[in-house]
């Protein structure tokens, strides 16, 4: 244990005249099919969406319906729309997505995150706006699990003294 390390001149001391590394950083590619679409996945809840984008006039598709008619409420229309927003690429791109489980408030979640992430795969100069909105983080949280001696989750029965 003689040659240990305690300081930052002992590590000088052992680096030497080493020069500093430069890492090349090579830019994103787009990821595109032979279509012209970028495919992602997108997950909320227990709702899982496909999503395909392409280049268009902002027609968006849910299990075959459109938008409006599969996403009634208003609130659930402006999630899917918050990526092309914050993207600046509004009414440019035209959605195909088909989603499965949960509920709807799931499924627009899922339907979000995989425009999201569609979206960074056409154009890469967009992570960054998408990323600092937080669209390309899929949010973890689920529903708890049921324990034993329990009337829920959390919830216990009903406390009787006598």
């Amino acid at each position: 244990m003689a040659d240990e390390i305690n300081t930052l001149e002992d590590l000088q001391a052992v680096a030497g005249d080493a020069a500093p590394v430069e890492v090349e950083m090579t830019p994103r590619e787009p990821v595109r099919d032979e279509f012209g679409r970028s495919y992602a996945t997108g997950k909320r809840k227990d709702a899982v969406a496909r999503v395909w984008i392409k280049p268009g006039s902002g027609k968006v598709t849910v299990n075959g319906k459109e938008m409006d008619k599969y996403f009634a409420r208003p609130v659930l229309q402006m999630i899917l729309r918050q990526p092309f927003d914050v993207a600046g690429v509004a009414d440019q791109f035209d959605v195909t997505a088909t989603v499965k489980g949960g509920g709807l408030s799931g499924q627009a979640g899922a339907v979000k995150h995989g425009i999201s992430k569609a979206l960074q795969l056409y154009d890469p100069a967009l992570r960054g706006a998408l990323k600092a909105a937080g669209f390309l983080t899929r949010d973890s949280r689920v529903v708890e699990r049921k324990k034993y001696g329990k009337a829920k989750a959390r919830k216990s029965f009903q406390f009787s003294k006598r």
